[in-house]
């Protein structure tokens, strides 16, 4: 049985992170958008006002996935809530329980810190994801649309309000 183990990231971790990012972004087909640099990742989630945190699993001592969230806050619960940026787990370490491990050290910071929920989005090709999710009771919101402002149109409008 392998052996399961969950730890907050530190900031001697900041390599590894950008790793597991590269890696992740490479399994989603999207390597050609991860600009993050070290000192901006050191600096978001260990600086002065940290913007985010991640979890690092270990699977048999070795680092094999991590999960970096941060809080959101629902109005209409009166709560905060954690949204999960990103989850991934390197494929040699699929199947044994990490990804499950890491959702569930989630889902007891969420319900220690007095969160109403946890929630994420997934590419809707990603059938293995999609499938992993829904056996674990997560639920679709297909009643909702994400939308995302970037580059130049959210500097326009930043103009235009300023």
């Amino acid at each position: 049985m392998p052996h399961l183990h969950i730890r907050s990231a530190q900031r001697d971790d900041i390599e590894l992170i950008l790793g597991f990012i590269r890696e992740l972004a490479e399994y989603e087909k999207l390597s050609d958008q991860v600009v993050a640099s070290p000192a901006q990742m050191a600096e978001h989630l260990f600086g002065i006002r940290p913007f985010a945190e991640v979890l690092i699993g270990e699977l048999d001592g070795a680092a094999a996935g991590f999960a970096l969230f941060f809080h959101n806050y629902s109005t209409f619960l009166g709560k905060p809530g954690i949204y999960l940026e990103d989850l991934y787990v390197r494929a040699s370490a699929r199947g044994a329980g990490l990804g499950s491990a890491l959702l569930g050290k989630l889902a007891s910071l969420a319900v220690e810190r007095g969160c109403a929920r946890l929630e994420w989005s997934v590419l809707d090709w990603n059938q293995p994801s999609i499938g992993f999710y829904q056996n674990l009771g997560a639920q679709p919101l297909d009643d909702w649309t994400v939308y995302r402002l970037t580059g130049p149109a959210l500097h326009e409008l930043s103009r235009r309000t300023a």
